[in-house]
């Protein structure tokens, strides 16, 4: 059903029944102009979008073709409720638009606030060579014992630091924590902190690949001040190709352009009726533990005083659960039920991310102009036998929250990091060999309309 059509349709029922929503997707057919098939890492990864490692990140060309066929080169004001890695966020910038969102994951949002504030070439090239040759010694051999640094190890998290990382990496790391630290320039600090962030995983004994907190004792971790070279001088060129394309405007007057947040999704740091286009991920229900997936650089950079609270704040999360809430989509509500047969304590997870959903939609249509539209990327899956369909959820939701549905599109995510299986009975994430039901073969962008 095309854009027109659905609209049409949209506009004669004013909210579409369940089953409606359910035939439009049923017979919604793959879109092959949406799965950009053919692009490099290079392409996906251009600028600075490959700072930092992120999981189920979208890639920017879709991102970009959204604000091409929705706002053109005309000024606009972009939001993404749901930052992540920051795509949508230097897609937006990039082109010299207003940019704006929130993540409750506090490395979320300082990667994005990083990949999106370009650095004079020159000067971040100084910075480096400086910040390199304080900690040149760190290549020579016996280095630990070498240098008048002491390393600085956060000690309120020093069992943790203990458990995933060897004493010599340990100390590496503090010592080079130590000099980011003392950098005066806020920007240049927040630059090397995420490249501290990224090696993290590498220098420790975390399974490699893992998106679970696994630990590989056979592992050997590489030398923290190697592939902190490495990643600086790849940040380098990225920072320089995003530079160059960012409008000069822009890059003298970042605060003017950039409004981003570490906070919940359902409250934007926007006036009502500001914002042209939302392009955003929102997380996937029981998919990834994203405080669990970052809890490297949590440790390290001090994030959170207690780990198991911190999660709660994560909408997607397994310990999230709500009491006395009704659910206002009858499709969310026939999941939630179908799943209390299987798992009453799976069942009141997905009903906390749905009912969070709500919440989100909520917002996103107080934060547009009339004539905007927010473009939700998500997919659907199965748990437990179950079907669990956050796009038709999606779907529907959004129209309760004020918005026609105007457009479905269903692409494949041959690009996308995913993993691609999932045990139907644990409802985790498995290798293709043991898994028995495909996770996201495919994902929907489900896009509202605020008339």
């Amino acid at each position: 059903m095309e854009t027109k059509e659905l609209s049409a349709t949209a506009l004669k029922y004013q909210t579409l029944s369940p089953d409606l929503i359910r035939n439009i997707f049923a017979e919604k057919e793959i879109d092959k102009e949406w799965s950009f098939e053919g692009y490099k890492h290079s392409d996906t990864a251009k600028w600075t979008h490959g700072y930092h490692r992120y999981p189920a990140k979208f890639i920017p060309q879709l991102v970009e073709r959204l604000i091409n066929e929705y706002i053109g080169g005309k000024k606009a004001h972009i939001n993404d409720p749901f930052m992540g890695s920051g795509t949508t966020i230097v897609t937006a910038i990039s082109r010299g638009f207003k940019a704006s969102g929130t993540d409750i994951n506090r490395i979320a949002y300082l990667m994005t606030k990083v990949k999106s504030t370009p650095i004079n070439p020159e000067y971040l090239h100084k910075k480096i060579t400086q910040f390199l040759s304080k900690l040149a010694f760190l290549q020579e051999p016996n280095n630990l014992l070498k240098g008048t640094i002491e390393p600085l190890i956060p000690q309120q998290h020093i069992e943790r630091i203990n458990y995933w990382f060897t004493e010599e990496n340990k100390n590496i790391l503090g010592k080079i924590l130590k000099v980011i630290y003392n950098e005066k320039d806020t920007t240049i600090k927040d630059f090397f902190l995420v490249t501290f962030s990224h090696i993290l995983k590498n220098c420790s004994i975390w399974l490699q690949g893992s998106t679970k907190p696994t630990r590989d004792l056979k592992k050997k971790p590489t030398n923290p001040y190697i592939a902190l070279k490495r990643q600086l001088k790849k940040m380098e060129r990225g920072n320089k190709a995003f530079y160059e394309v960012v409008p000069e405007k822009v890059r003298g007057n970042i605060q003017d352009y950039l409004n981003i947040k570490i906070g919940n999704a359902r409250h934007q740091p926007v006036p009502d009726s500001s914002v042209d286009l939302i392009i955003s991920s929102s997380p996937y229900v029981t998919s990834y533990e994203y405080a669990d997936l970052h809890q490297l650089s949590t440790i390290w950079l001090d994030l959170a005083d207690d780990l198991t609270e911190y999660k709660k704040e994560f909408i997607g999360t397994a310990y999230k659960k709500y009491e006395g809430k009704i659910l206002r989509g009858k499709i969310a509500e026939e999941i939630v039920d179908q799943m209390h047969t299987k798992s009453p304590k799976m069942a009141k997870e997905i009903e906390a991310f749905f009912l969070d959903m709500e919440r989100v939609f909520d917002e996103s249509f107080r934060i547009l102009k009339p004539g905007g539209r927010c473009c939700y990327v998500i997919g659907d899956t199965r748990l437990k036998g179950v079907d669990i369909l956050n796009a038709e959820v999606f779907a529907e939701s959004l129209q309760y929250s004020g918005f026609i549905l105007d457009r479905i599109i269903k692409r494949e995510i041959p690009l996308k990091i995913l993993p691609q299986k999932r045990d139907e009975k644990t409802g985790r994430f498995a290798s293709n060999n043991d898994a028995n039901s495909e996770a996201y073969p495919v994902e929907y962008i489900v896009i509202g309309l605020k008339e």
